[in-house]
């Protein structure tokens, strides 16, 4: 009862925190408007009324675009994380509501006033940030996990953990082969805390699940592949019997419809926005060693089909002479000066909005790999073929959430994740939380010096 009370005040908390920024931005919101804004409107100024509307619109508008970024999840992510994902989130609601200016005002409202309070709020965010983070640190601790592993190294997912030291504390490991009473005995220490059950085989894992909830201890469960298509199954009441239906068909007509109209539309005006950087990209690069500016490779999208992808060339010319195909690693010698800033910024991938508005390619879905990569790790994850059911995408789940040095494995299930459970309103989504990953550096990191691909030994796992 307690362990229960304890998480239901930090939900609180966090709730509340959550609440006293977004009312404070609305206040300064609602300040600016008043002063610098509803005076030039028509021939009267707002109405006491109006002015109230404007705030509730921008409180109402702010949230959203924090709840879709993640700007909300404070104690949840990591504060860079949060940080970025609220100041996105001020930018894209500052637009709108400039937009919404331009259709009441009699001109074109001043724009620095705005800017001013975006700057403001920026500032506040970035403070408030380590305020809030310092709270939750005091009065929450970290939870003190258990691992339960299988057959497969364990080691990845507790390096994976002990990264997140604000949240998580690695308390002990055991192997299922210890077997059911130790493991028992074990897990009842960390009822506090929790457990993670990581690649243990379906009999003894559906054991522990139901023991944990029975006992109200939290889990935590890598998904197999399998689990990820159950998760996003149809339930059918045909008969006094569950069923769970499981398609395997990726999208549908309709679906396909309104994602390729979703992909011409804002490739066009994404090229457009776009132009001035790619111009100075190509200067920069055609500067350097007076190479090729773009870079083309062969790769697979939807149904095994090859395509060639379009880049700027952010390696040395002949980077793959020896026939290899290889990723790029975490201090790759290949990479050029140049090279390292536009992958940096993610000015390299640019060129592939073209290929998005040629049909090659969608704006959102699994990353297009190459045929003799793609091969490989299908040698070892016959799954990973399962990407290929619906269009290669510039941007995705395994994108945003993963890093370049990614497993395939844990690609592929972050990628069934998107297909299995796909909806126009995901793509939205993930492509405005793609604007903040390009301010985090370790989303570009590349495999380990050695590596030629981004395999490990978890790819074996089913």
């Amino acid at each position: 009862m307690e362990r229960r009370r304890r998480d239901e005040l930090r939900r609180l908390v966090r709730g509340g925190l959550c609440t006293l920024l977004l009312v404070l931005f609305s206040f300064m919101f609602g300040y600016v408007w008043d002063r610098y804004y509803s005076q030039g409107l028509w021939k009267e100024p707002f109405y006491a009324k109006g002015n109230v509307v404007m705030v509730i619109i921008y409180l109402i508008v702010a949230f959203l675009f924090f709840s879709v970024l993640g700007g909300l999840k404070i104690g949840t992510l990591r504060r860079t994380n949060v940080m970025l994902s609220q100041m996105v989130g001020i930018l894209c609601l500052h637009v709108v509501m400039y937009g919404q200016m331009i259709l009441l005002y009699r001109g074109l409202p001043p724009v620095m006033p705005l800017m001013l309070l975006t700057v403001s709020e920026v500032i506040l965010i970035y403070a408030f940030s380590y305020i809030f983070d310092f709270i939750l640190n005091v009065l929450f601790p970290p939870r003190e996990l258990l691992v339960i592993y299988g057959e497969y190294p364990f080691q990845p997912i507790c390096n994976k953990i002990e990264s997140r030291k604000d949240k998580f504390l690695i308390g002990g490991s055991m192997n299922v082969s210890a077997g059911w009473e130790a493991l028992q005995k074990e897990i009842d220490k960390f009822k506090d805390g929790g457990v993670v059950i990581s690649d243990v085989h379906s009999e003894m894992r559906n054991r522990i699940l139901k023991y944990c909830y029975a006992k109200e201890i939290r889990v935590y469960i890598t998904p197999k592949v399998s689990d990820i298509l159950l998760r996003n199954a149809e339930s059918l009441h045909m008969f006094d019997t569950p069923l769970m239906l499981v398609r395997g068909s990726g999208l549908t007509i309709g679906q396909k419809f309104f994602k390729r109209l979703t992909d011409i539309v804002i490739s066009l005006i994404m090229i457009v926005i776009a132009s001035p950087f790619m111009l100075v990209a190509a200067i920069l690069i055609k500067s350097y060693d007076h190479g090729p500016v773009l870079f083309k490779q062969k790769r697979l999208t939807e149904g095994r089909k090859e395509f060639y992808v379009y880049k700027f060339r952010s390696m040395i010319v002949d980077a793959e002479k020896d026939g290899v195909a290889r990723l790029a690693s975490a201090n790759d010698s290949r990479i050029t000066p140049v090279g390292k800033f536009i992958r940096a910024t993610r000015m390299d991938e640019l060129p592939q909005l073209f290929n998005i508005l040629k049909g090659d390619m969608s704006i959102v879905g699994p990353r297009p790999e190459r045929p003799e990569i793609a091969e490989e790790y299908e040698k070892e994850i016959p799954e990973f073929a399962y990407r290929l059911k619906v269009k290669a995408g510039l941007t995705g789940y395994a994108q945003i959430y993963g890093k370049y040095n990614t497993t395939a494995y844990d690609k592929l299930k972050l990628d069934l994740m998107y297909i299995e459970g796909y909806h126009i309103l995901i793509d939205f989504k993930l492509i405005l939380t793609t604007i903040k990953i390009i301010f985090m550096k370790e989303s570009t990191e590349g495999v380990e010096e050695g590596q030629v691909t981004a395999g490990s030994s978890e790819q074996k796992k089913k």
